[in-house]
């Protein structure tokens, strides 16, 4: 099975290219469809976002940086 992070890090990857296929005009087929594959990848990165990760009931931070001011028990 393929984690969705790879799944994830391959649809920014496509946006990205489909960015440099409308921005080049050498190739009338990649400046046509740049836009199909800019929303190809989008797509697939909501997709990733809404179903790839297993919900098992754990709060996950990701690394984020909590600014809250209260304590949550701890003195």
């Amino acid at each position: 099975m393929i984690r969705h992070a790879t799944i994830q890090r391959t649809a920014e990857i496509v946006m990205v290219c489909g960015i440099i296929a409308l921005c080049q005009p050498w190739n009338l087929f990649l400046h046509r469809y740049g836009v199909t594959i800019i929303l190809i990848g989008l797509v697939t990165f909501l997709c990733t976002n809404w179903f790839g990760k297993p919900d098992d009931g754990t709060e996950r931070t990701d690394g984020v940086f909590d600014v809250s001011d209260h304590n949550e028990g701890r003195t």
